[in-house]
Formats: structure tokens, sequence, C-alpha cells
């Protein structure tokens, strides 16, 4: 059984995601990425293989060289996947901070009816100056 591949599983490696970077800023060949990296050839093979099948890239032989191109068009569904827990984020701490607004400002109210009670600035009965 073939494993189903997709861009979360090419993200999920640190290696990956450093090739990823690499090719983005310009088209590589093999070697010279292989050449980054302190593991084998083999496993850079590996994930150049899974990067490929998860539509990242395209390796296109050129004379006897194989070029890696960049694909990150698909990486259009991570940032979608995370734009909903941003957001989601978001409004919670959106709501936090009205809080702790709300407790700091009744907090400084107290404080004020506080001192001017200590001060004898209140007037008898209304509870204000």
């Amino acid at each position: 059984m073939e494993a189903r591949r997709d861009v979360f599983q090419a993200i999920a490696d640190p290696t990956r995601r450093a090739i990823i970077g690499m090719i983005a800023k310009e088209p590589t060949n093999v070697n010279t990425i292989a050449e980054q990296f302190d593991v084998s050839r083999q496993a850079i093979s590996l994930h150049l293989k899974i990067l490929t099948e998860c539509g990242l890239l395209s390796v296109k032989q050129q004379g006897r060289e194989r070029i890696c191109e960049a694909k990150l068009e698909k990486l259009g569904e991570v940032n979608e996947w995370i734009a909903q827990y941003k957001q989601f984020w978001t409004q919670k701490l959106d709501a936090l901070e009205n809080y702790l607004n709300d407790l700091s400002d009744d907090a400084s109210a107290d404080k004020m009816l506080n001192h001017e009670k200590s001060t004898g600035k209140i007037s008898k009965g209304t509870g204000r100056p």
C-alpha cells in the first residue's frame, strides 16, 4: 500500500522545510542541496521524493544535473488551515484584553474611591465628592 502524501507531511520535517526554503529562492541542483545537510545523499533523495509527491517541487534533468524547482502553490492549503486558528486565537486574545482592561478600570475606580475616602473628600451619604 502506497502512503498518501500531502503538503502537511512535507512541512512536518525540518530538513524538508529547509530544502523548501533553499529552492524557493532559486532552482537548485540535487548535489548542492545534499551538500547543505549532514545526512546521506540517499536521505536527501528521499526528502526530495516526498516533496515531489506532495507537489511542492519538481525535478528536471538538465544535462547530467537534476535541478529542483519550487512549486509553492500547495502551501496555500497550510495557510488556509492556519488562518482559521489565527482568527480563533485573535478573538480569544481580544476578549482577554477587554476583560483585563475592564478589571484595570474597576481597580482604578476603587483605588480613587478609597483615596477620596481616606482624604475626606467624599460628601456624606452620596459616596461622591
